[in-house]
């Protein structure tokens, strides 16, 4: 059986590059990408915490999330497509100003 802090440390590990991605990077896909490891990283905790204490409200929970992340990324590449057609790059810099 794998301990906990094996899980957590995992987790950490994953949100510390995930963070590092989003602060760092400026293409919007790498930080889509990144903001997705991060909350994977959650999931595991979620899913570590769970197992631990016998309970499926961690698992659960994870799913939710989970849920929550495929609207969001669903949502965040139709934008996406809008903004490759209008202006012809990626970088977090150049779209800094979106007009309705």
């Amino acid at each position: 059986m794998v301990p906990l802090a094996w899980y957590l440390l995992l987790g950490v590990a994953l949100f510390v590059i995930g963070a590092a991605g989003v602060l760092l990077r400026r293409n919007i896909l790498v930080v889509l990408m990144s903001l997705e490891l991060m909350l994977n990283s959650v999931n595991i905790n979620f899913i570590a915490f769970g197992r631990q204490s016998n309970d499926f409200r961690g698992q659960i929970f994870a799913l939710f999330v989970i849920a929550i992340t495929a609207a969001e990324v669903a949502v965040a590449l139709g934008i996406l497509v809008a903004l490759v057609r209008n202006k012809p790059t990626l970088k977090v810099d150049d779209v800094t100003i979106m007009k309705g």
